[in-house]
């Protein structure tokens, strides 16, 4: 398994496969938590290279762990992504 992660303002992406399958793209509030139903295998997400993009995380649980902390980080625009 395995998440990449956007955030902005006012919503969270997620993109996700599940045993090398792709589960698609979800989008919630900033501050809900991902289900996996909420997942589109026809929606599309972000691209990576967006300033927007937190990170990969092994697991659904680690997303929602990290949205509950309260304060996300957003990345620092003049940060490259190495990913």
């Amino acid at each position: 398994m395995g998440f990449a992660v956007w955030l902005s303002e006012d919503q969270a992406w997620a993109q996700g496969t599940h045993e090398y399958r792709p589960m698609g793209c979800a989008v919630i509030a900033r501050n809900g938590q991902f289900r996996a139903p909420d997942f589109n295998r026809y929606r599309r997400s972000p691209d990576r290279r967006s300033p927007f993009f937190i990170g990969l995380f092994g697991s659904l649980e680690e997303v929602n762990v990290f949205l509950r902390a309260g304060k996300p980080r957003t990345p620092d625009r003049h940060t490259p992504n190495i990913l």
